[in-house]
Order: structure tokens, then sequence, then C-alpha cells
């Protein structure tokens, strides 16, 4: 197997770890979220480094994966800017009262919604919000699914959206707030290698579009959440849905010309 092609395997195996999370349950399923989530993690991280370079996975893992613990412990302890809420014991190892596979989920999501905003807009500061959107409003899915399995809990949930109890608004609004800040902090530390897609993004992509109709289809079906599955719906489309239709019409532009989107090489790492 060429290291092209090792992030679709990664991502193959994601899927399967994703479709088999209704099927479980108790002690099982919370092994299948961390593993899922570092199998997301290895994804995420090691296509920017396959496709970007090594200055480019660094300044990921430095935004969201320490970025991402940093605001963790900063809610855990303080309450700020979530709200203020616990972690209970089945997500494994913590430090400093967060669980050690929290960050990884940031880092995980954050590389394909910002490649997405990139494929969508060509301005800056319109990247970086539309990236920020992508990736918060993914907790819309995220936070009732994990707080109906137990795994953290809110000392006062309220307000809370319609239909998804248990959960305030400052949660989501603090995950926003901090994608802003993620986001604003890629490009300078990653380079302009990050400013522009190809066709190497293509993992990149079918792993957000499977996560928005994967997510839609588990709550409203497998998980009965449908409140999480509407509200999630809605937020994650301001992405989803242009960048399904975006690659939609490429597809059928290059299809009507006749000519395939050249691959660019992919060597291993140094």
């Amino acid at each position: 197997m060429t290291w092209g092609r090792l992030p679709w395997a990664l991502l193959a195996v994601l899927v399967l770890a994703q479709i088999c999370y209704p099927l479980t349950g108790g002690a099982t399923r919370a092994g299948l979220t961390v593993a899922t989530v570092g199998l997301g993690w290895l994804l995420s991280v090691g296509h920017a480094l396959l496709t970007r370079g090594t200055r480019t996975a660094l300044a990921l893992v430095a935004v969201a994966t320490g970025g991402g613990f940093a605001i963790e412990a900063l809610g855990v302890a303080t309450g700020f800017p979530f709200g203020s809420y616990d972690y209970s014991g089945e997500l494994g190892p913590k430090l400093a009262g967060v669980p050690l596979v929290i960050p990884l989920a940031w880092t995980w999501m954050a590389w394909p919604a910002w490649l997405a905003a990139v494929r969508l807009t060509r301005s800056r500061p319109a990247r970086v919000a539309l990236a920020a959107v992508g990736l918060a409003s993914w907790d819309l899915f995220l936070d009732p699914q994990m707080v109906a399995e137990g795994y953290w809990r809110w000392r006062d949930a309220v307000p809370a959206l319609p239909g998804l109890p248990g959960i305030p608004v400052s949660n989501y609004l603090g995950w926003l707030l901090f994608a802003v800040l993620l986001t604003a902090a890629l490009r300078p530390l990653a380079g302009p290698a990050v400013d522009r897609t190809d066709a190497r993004d293509a993992p990149m992509f079918a792993l957000y579009l499977w996560t928005y109709a994967s997510s839609v289809l588990a709550h409203a079906v497998f998980l009965r959440l449908p409140a999480s599955a509407a509200w999630g719906a809605a937020g994650m489309a301001v992405a989803a849905v242009p960048l399904a239709v975006t690659l939609l019409r490429a597809r059928r532009r290059r299809a009507g010309d006749g000519v395939a989107e050249p691959t660019p090489r992919v060597d291993a790492p140094a």
C-alpha cells in the first residue's frame, strides 16, 4: 500500500468502528468511543503530515490537541467558557480532570473542517469563520450523545436548546469561541501549504461528509436522539451541504470534460 492510500485505509477502519458503535453498550461502547477518537486523530494528523509536511502536522497538534486540552482544563477548573461540568471515569485516564482522549477529538474534526472551508472560500476571514462553524456545529451531535451515555454532565444545564436538556447553551458558544481561536491560529502556524486543496484531500472531505450524514442517521434512528439529529443536521449543513454541492459539481465538470483530476505524488515523510 502506498502512503497516499493510508488515509483512505484509516478512514475505512474509522467508518467500521462507528458503524459498530450503536451495536455495543457499556464498557465496550466506551472503549470503542476512545478507539474511534484515536483513529480520527491519527487520520487527520497523518493526512496533514503526508500532504502538507511536518510543519502543518505539528501546528495542527499544537493548536487543536494542545489548545484543546488547555481549554478543557480551564473549563473543568473554572466553568469558562463551556459552563460548569465534570467528566466521568469511563473515557480513560485524566489529566487536570480532562480525559486525555478529549483533545484528540478537537483535532480529528478541526482538520477536515479547515480544508472544507479552504475549498469553499478564498477569503481568509471567511475561511476562519466557516471552519469554526464547521467544527463547532459538530458538537450539536457530540454533546447530546455523550451526555446520554453519561461520559460527562453539567452542574447547571440552563438555558438549554429546545429538545436538548442537560446541556447549557454556553457549551455551544464556548465551542464556537474556541473554534474561532483554533482556526485563526492554524494558518499562521501551519504556513501557506494550508491555503489550498487538491485531490489528496478527498479522504478529509469524505470524512467530513460521512460524519455529517452518519450522525444524522445514527441520532435519528439508532440512538433515539431526534432533537440532536435535527439541530446537528441544521448546524453542520452550513459547511457540509455547500461542500457536497461543490464536490459534486466538480466531479460532473471533470466527467463532462473527460479529464481526471491529477493526484499529486505523496512521498513518505522524512
